[in-house]
């Protein structure tokens, strides 16, 4: 079983007067006594208010998940796009300097409050739109680099996340091979895909609840929690309707309003099944790190048992066998 963090008991510090009295000292404003919680799964994020009327979100960062100097590249990537007018909610400054302020153990920041909707369904224009601001996103990412975040590239990142769910103790004994045979052939298959890649500052979980509607400004890019260096494709496939090959409208019209600012590489497309396959893996690596750190994980209810094992391996399975479709063969997939 993988080590416990001390994460849950220091949340549990989290009192209204602890947060309040934090957010008031770091900004040196006085606040309401509103405090409400908002849904986060990682960190614990509160609505609160100044004497002024101004909304507020603190955000306080789950120990041990980010270095200061990682969290610094979100902010730094923030800043620089706000800078530039890009439709992002940057963290406000802080009154002893910079924007990441400290709670006990507990690394924070403070938010605007900015109201939206999340938009279902996107009609032409409104994906124009969202590839327009993926580009103008990805031109200010390419201008340097985030040394301190995670590559996305299935030796680095992906591997380590195996490990991780290999060592965490989740996997029933009989399924764990199986588990990390599989795994081990995505990696081995896809490495290739991502030799000599153009990899860049990007969102990295770009997906429609991470796009906030606001008419009088249209789309907001929210919750840089997960930026990652990486392939800039990382960023649209997650908001696709379906596979590619049921998305080809939605995809051109990303790439068309996308060109308006950045070339797109379209052979990078070839990466969707690929990186898809990585998320699969990423995605059971953080609801292992969920029960591992706090005990229990409110995402999937079945997390851990059999049945999910079982369906994660026959989903790596059916990625093998669509990604050696779009390339070469990978030979009996399942021996």
């Amino acid at each position: 079983m993988a080590t416990p963090t001390p994460s849950h008991a220091a949340f549990h510090g989290l009192t209204p007067e602890r947060i309040l009295e934090a957010v008031e000292t770091a900004l040196g404003t006085a606040c309401t006594n509103l405090c409400r919680t908002c849904n986060s799964y990682i960190n614990r994020v509160y609505e609160l208010e100044s004497t002024a009327g101004d909304g507020l979100i603190a955000k306080f960062y789950r120990p041990g998940r980010w270095s200061l100097r990682a969290l610094r590249d979100e902010h730094d990537f923030l800043r620089e796009l706000a800078a530039e007018e890009i439709p992002v909610i940057a963290p406000l400054p802080l009154r002893q300097g910079g924007t990441i302020g400290q709670c006990g153990a507990i690394f924070f920041a403070v938010f605007p409050r900015r109201g939206g909707r999340a938009v279902d369904e996107f009609n032409d224009e409104q994906w124009l739109a969202v590839g327009r601001l993926l580009g103008r996103m990805h031109m200010v990412g390419a201008r340097q680099t985030a040394p301190h975040r995670f590559r996305l590239d299935p030796t680095v990142t992906t591997a380590a996340q195996v490990a991780y769910i290999r060592d965490s103790g989740l996997i029933p004994a009989d399924l764990l091979e199986p588990y990390t045979r599989a795994a081990a052939r995505l990696i081995a298959a896809v490495t290739p895909l991502f030799a000599g890649l153009d990899t860049i500052r990007i969102h990295g979980d770009c997906h429609t609840g991470n796009l906030v509607y606001r008419p009088d400004s249209s789309f907001f890019l929210i919750d840089f929690d997960d930026m990652v260096v990486g392939p800039p494709v990382q960023d649209f496939w997650m908001l696709l309707p379906g596979r590619l090959a049921d998305a080809f409208v939605e995809t051109d019209l990303l790439i068309e309003g996308y060109e308006t600012f950045r070339p797109f590489d379209r052979t990078t497309l070839r990466l969707i099944e690929p990186l898809r396959a990585m998320r699969f893996i990423h995605y059971s690596a953080w609801c292992a790190h969920q029960v591992v750190e706090d005990g229990a994980t409110a995402v999937v209810p079945d997390f851990g048992s059999r049945t999910y094992w079982q369906v994660e391996i026959d989903d790596l399975h059916d990625q093998l066998e669509r990604i050696g479709k779009g390339g070469r063969p990978f030979g009996n997939l399942r021996e």
